[in-house]
């Protein structure tokens, strides 16, 4: 299985450099992969870089934790798009999750959803499959999907444990068709990544991409 057409070619360490940003979208044109997530700062010159090619500018928003405040989220939103962005991988907000504050939740996903669509741009919702139990991803599911968004999102990457095909299955039974899976964190193999798109995902996103697609065995994931 060719799996670059799956994979957003990461890199959103808080230490990233320009020359990281450019090998980055160098290895993504190379080889097909369908976007380049990078952080919020770099957006413009990812764009200016991808211009002449194929691959979609994504970034993140709210990221890692999720707790910034939704107008925090909506102005990251907006410059991203501003930028350059043709995809927003946007957090959650775990606290409210945790107290299963589903008002908030679902305005705040309503109102970044609305911003991106109405600029022509994709939404994929964060919701750290890794850290919640099987009741709180069915939920998310649930209540998140009719909202609009494009993606529901394993993992940022950050949290203890990333992304698992248990989870990515379980995501699938309950979204409906229209709403997509991208799995992240953790994915550093190429049977791993491939399991997950068997069970259900239709992006990846991977920082060791070059590795995965060469057909890296098996080792640590520990490493997101």
């Amino acid at each position: 299985m060719n799996l670059a057409p799956f994979i957003d070619h990461t890199v959103l360490k808080p230490t990233t450099t320009i020359g990281e940003i450019e090998k980055c979208c160098t290895e993504a044109a190379e080889h097909g992969f369908a976007a380049v997530c990078v952080p919020p700062p770099f957006v413009k010159r990812t764009a200016v870089i991808l211009a002449p090619t194929e691959v979609k500018v994504a970034t993140v928003v709210g990221f890692p934790f999720g707790y910034s405040a939704t107008e925090a989220k909506l102005a990251e939103t907006i410059l991203a798009v501003v930028d350059g962005a043709h995809e927003i991988d946007m957090v959650i907000n775990l606290i409210a999750l945790r107290q299963q504050d589903w008002a908030y939740l679902t305005k705040e996903v309503r109102l970044v959803t609305e911003v991106c669509h109405n600029k022509g741009k994709l939404l994929k919702v964060i919701i750290e499959s890794g850290i919640l139990s099987d009741e709180e991803i069915i939920a998310c599911c649930e209540k998140l999907a009719p909202l609009g968004i494009d993606y529901m999102k394993t993992s940022t990457g950050y949290a203890e444990k990333g992304a698992s095909v248990e989870a990515v299955a379980l995501m699938k039974k309950h979204l409906p068709e229209n709403v997509k899976i991208k799995a992240s964190g953790g994915i550093r193999d190429y049977a791993f990544a491939k399991a997950l798109i068997e069970a259900g995902a239709s992006r990846l996103g991977c920082s060791a991409s070059i590795a995965i697609i060469n057909g890296a065995p098996a080792g640590d994931r520990s490493d997101y």
